[in-house]
């Protein structure tokens, strides 16, 4: 579960620079990386959610 948490901070924290780059740059790439990166961020949470859970039963 550690490694989960911290694949999602990475995650988010490519997430949040390729978003402020589009916002401040106007930078097309770095939004499509953005929107990628909001993909894998759901996928992600969605996991940190089921493994929530069976810790939470055990």
């Amino acid at each position: 579960m550690k490694d989960l948490i911290e694949n999602i901070q990475s995650t988010f924290e490519s997430f949040q620079t390729d978003a402020n780059t589009q916002l401040n740059d106007g930078n097309k790439s770095a939004g499509t990386r953005a929107r990628k990166s909001s993909l894998e961020l759901e996928k992600l949470l969605k996991e940190f959610r089921k493994v929530s859970i069976a810790e939470s039963k055990k």
